[in-house]
Order: C-alpha cells, then sequence, then structure tokens
C-alpha cells in the first residue's frame, strides 16, 4: 500500500459524459498522470470515488505507440479493472486533449486499452468511438428466464435476447415498449446473485416531426438534443437503463459499451436503423444521450457530448 510520503500530487478531472449539460450524464474521474501507481492503488481510488468508472492516463505501450497509439488507459469500478468501457472512453479522450495533447492524426485519436486499440473522432463538437468487435451468442433459456424474472419482466416482453461482449459483457434485452424500460424495478440481489450485467432497450415510435418530441418529459427532451429538429424527422429514438451490480454498480447513468454492443447486435439482424439515438438516464434524472451509427465500411460509432466539471489535483 502506497505510504503517505510516497504520494504525491497528481492532476485531476472529473467530466459528464454523454451530456452537454453538466450533471446530467454519466460522471467520470480522470486522473491524468497515473505513472508509477500499482494496480492496487489504482483500484483503491476507484473505489474511493465510488463513481461507476475512473480511469488513469498514461503513456502508450511501444507495442501500443508502434501501432499508432497516443495514450494509454486503465480503467477501473468501484469493484475491479475493465477492458474496455465506452463513457470512459469518450471521458478520458476529452481531458486528454483538454490538456492540450494533440494526436498524431489531427482527425482520428487513437487509444490504447485493455482491449486494444480504439479510434475515436471528433464530430461537430463531440466524440465517437470505433466499437470494438463484438462477440455475441444467444443466452441459454434457464438463464434468461431467472434475469427476466429478476427484472420484473414478462416472458412476452422480451423481444429478443442476446449475451455480448466487446471488452465489456452485457446481456442486451430488446423488450417491447419504452414504457416496459421506464417501469422495471430489478431485484439487485437476485442479479448480483446471477452475476448478471444486463441492459434494456426499446424503441420509441418513429415520430412525424420535432413537435411531437417537445410534448415529452423536461429530461428526455434534454436527452434529444439537437438530433430532435426537423432535418431529421424520422430518426429513431431509444430508451435504454443498463444494471450492474455485481461491479457495485446498480444502475449506470450512461453506458457506452452495453450501447455499442447492442447497437452492433441490433443493426447486424435487422431491429435497427443504420442510426439512432439512445436516451439514458431517465430513472436516475439524468439525460444522457447516445449517437448511434454504422458507415458505409459497417463500422459501429457511438458518439456523445463531454463537459468539464471539476478541474484539480490529488494526492496519490
Amino acid at each position: 500500500m502506497q505510504t503517505p510520503s510516497s504520494a504525491r500530487s497528481r492532476p485531476f478531472t472529473q467530466v459528464d459524459v454523454f451530456t452537454g449539460q453538466a450533471y446530467y450524464g454519466n460522471p467520470l474521474a480522470v486522473v491524468l498522470d497515473g505513472e508509477g501507481l500499482t494496480e492496487a492503488q489504482m483500484l483503491r481510488f476507484a473505489h474511493w470515488t465510488n463513481l461507476s468508472e475512473t480511469t488513469f492516463l498514461l503513456p502508450p505501450t511501444p507495442e501500443g505507440a508502434a501501432k499508432g497509439a497516443d495514450y494509454r488507459v486503465r480503467i477501473f469500478t468501484p469493484g475491479g479493472e475493465m477492458r474496455f468501457a465506452g463513457h470512459p472512453t469518450l471521458g478520458t479522450c476529452h481531458a486528454w486533449l483538454q490538456t492540450g495533447a494533440k494526436p498524431r492524426n489531427a482527425k482520428r485519436i487513437v487509444q490504447e486499452c485493455a482491449a486494444g486499440l480504439v479510434a475515436i473522432q471528433p464530430v461537430d463538437g463531440k466524440l465517437a468511438f470505433a466499437a470494438p468487435a463484438l462477440q455475441r451468442r444467444a443466452p441459454g433459456p434457464m438463464h434468461l428466464a431467472q434475469v427476466a424474472a429478476a427484472l420484473g419482466l414478462k416472458s412476452a416482453q422480451v423481444v429478443a435476447a442476446q449475451m455480448l461482449d466487446n471488452g465489456a459483457a452485457w446481456m442486451g434485452i430488446l423488450v417491447d415498449d419504452p414504457n416496459t424500460v421506464l417501469q422495471l424495478q430489478p431485484d439487485f440481489f437476485a442479479l448480483k446473485q446471477l452475476n448478471a450485467d444486463v441492459g434494456v432497450a426499446a424503441f420509441y415510435p418513429e415520430v412525424s416531426s420535432s413537435s411531437a418530441l417537445i410534448g415529452r418529459s423536461n429530461r428526455e427532451a434534454r436527452a434529444f438534443g439537437s438530433s430532435a429538429s426537423p432535418a431529421s424527422p424520422q430518426l429513431r429514438q431509444m430508451e435504454v437503463r443498463a444494471f450492474a451490480p455485481a461491479a457495485g454498480i446498480a444502475e449506470d447513468p450512461v453506458t457506452g459499451s452495453f450501447n455499442a454492443s447492442l447497437a452492433q447486435w441490433l443493426m447486424a439482424d435487422g431491429l435497427a436503423p443504420e442510426h439512432y439515438e439512445a436516451i439514458q438516464g431517465t430513472c436516475l434524472e439524468r439525460a444522457g444521450h447516445v449517437s448511434l451509427l454504422r458507415d458505409a465500411d459497417g463500422q459501429v460509432w457511438v458518439g456523445g457530448e463531454v463537459v468539464t466539471c471539476i478541474q484539480g489535483h490529488v494526492t496519490l
């Protein structure tokens, strides 16, 4: 364990991800200089912040640098290290750029993490990461039934389900209606016993004009942001919730990794359009907004805004 005499002041920032309005997205703690810290020290600090994720910026490894990495990040929940996560990817990139760092390629930042290299693009004041390769399979019927029961879902409400892994493992469940998503009252103890990280989602009906969006709740309207405009009247909107009690996170405010793997699955199976917007955090009084887009090469991009909330130093 690090002793007080060996600790030193390190630059630190806390950002809010997948929102343009501070304190309405998913917070992320970023230690901008993680050199010299052990895994145990990183985990202890992440446990102390009590945020869904805390990240530590490091120089790329020689192997990563040879492949074009601009920086390396280690990502921790309060319970352990993650190979990849979405909102920490965008939040850490934003924090890295705020230090004045410059990527090798002005049009693309390359992040190294435990899952490999992740490309990030600046797009209209936002950042978007390339969803890592997805592995997926159908869940076992008994396991799906147990998880659905823990969520309070009836079998008739489940449209489709998959086990998803893009560096972060989730069970994804597509359900019949956004109200089904919003009305969930999960048994978190049961989900933890099942070791189930699970995300649940449903599409809203297509809208014919932006005026239809204005009538929804203020939280939801904030989440739509600039996408709710006459220029994109048919853009589909999806309601999402994600639960990870086994990792110490009852409900995650906004989840980039799950939204990424969910979009890859649904787009591949023809269950989602090639561009849609996900709303997450409604039940937590947040207004997370995630843009999902599959490009002409089949790559899914996951985008959103990031705002800086705290800047200073930590003693680690």
